[in-house]
């Protein structure tokens, strides 16, 4: 039996938010053969202030979506660098509130889309709705809940989408046909391809690999697909560009906010490396 392919227009019907600001910047980056580039922050590390300043630095380096991580203590999919941040905001006071409250402030400056990373935790104790509600009033586009899989996902997907929010999904390299086409049967905004096996920040990634299974989920969907994990430089941000909609960024920006001096050095370092990755997802820029 086939399944049909989901267009555009199923996509919008399922997702309020669809027509919103991450489907626009999606337009636009296609209207200028860019994939977008997609920074992760950890929210508290450093104090939310450094937070707030370092989405100012990736906005002014150039940066189209932003994944802002929400701390937990125990961050599965993480590896050490990302642990280690989650760690150092938690012990600075972060909050899911406190994320949500940021969001609000920054968004007064900047109409850059931001997705919330975070696990199911702190999401389901916050509550679906009132998260759904909050979230949607301070100006987040979507959520991406690690551990929440389509088949678990309808108590929070569904207060999400009532809010004119999208949820995000992740897809592997050992994703199977069907489990694709369940994911995306779910998913809006875009969907998040694990470029490695394993957790953040340890393997790099290797395009070729995932060339063919990039264009496999671009034949089942019309949805963007963004590639994450396993992805430090411009050389890496470039060849990934070449084959997908977005080039998700984390832990090499979470390490220079680690080791920097002090928070002007890391915002510094942030931003440098930012402008850095977004030139090589010009694609017009290289041709």
């Amino acid at each position: 039996m086939t399944t049909a392919r989901v267009d555009e227009g199923e996509a919008r019907r399922r997702s309020p938010a669809a027509v919103g600001r991450l489907a626009t910047r999606f337009a636009e980056l296609r209207g200028r053969d860019e994939a977008a580039f997609v920074p992760f922050l950890m929210a508290g590390d450093r104090g939310l202030d450094t937070t707030a300043r370092l989405l100012d630095a990736v906005v002014a380096a150039g940066a189209d979506v932003i994944e802002l991580g929400v701390p937990f203590s125990d961050p599965m999919a993480d590896g050490p660098i990302h642990q280690r941040a989650a760690e150092r905001a938690l012990r600075a006071g972060t909050t899911l509130r406190g994320v949500i409250d940021l969001v609000a402030d920054f968004r007064r400056r900047s109409d850059v889309p931001v997705v919330l990373f975070g696990y199911a935790n702190p999401f389901v104790r916050f509550g679906p709705e009132p998260l759904a509600r909050a979230a949607a009033a301070a100006g987040v586009d979507a959520l991406l809940c690690v551990d929440m899989p389509p088949e678990e996902a309808d108590e929070l997907r569904k207060p999400l989408r009532d809010a004119g929010l999208d949820m995000i999904f992740l897809l592997a390299p050992t994703s199977t046909k069907a489990r694709i086409r369940r994911v995306l049967g779910a998913a809006s905004g875009f969907v998040y391809f694990v470029s490695v096996l394993g957790v953040t920040g340890v393997k790099a990634a290797a395009p070729d690999r995932i060339a063919a299974l990039v264009t496999q989920i671009r034949g089942e969907a019309a949805l963007p697909v963004g590639v994450g994990f396993g992805i430090s430089t411009p050389e890496q941000a470039a060849s990934v560009a070449a084959i997908a909609d977005a080039v998700i960024v984390g832990s090499a920006l979470s390490k220079l906010v680690e080791d920097a001096a002090d928070d002007a050095a890391a915002v510094a370092a942030v931003g440098d490396l930012s402008a850095r990755l977004k030139q090589a997802t010009r694609r017009t820029a290289r041709a």
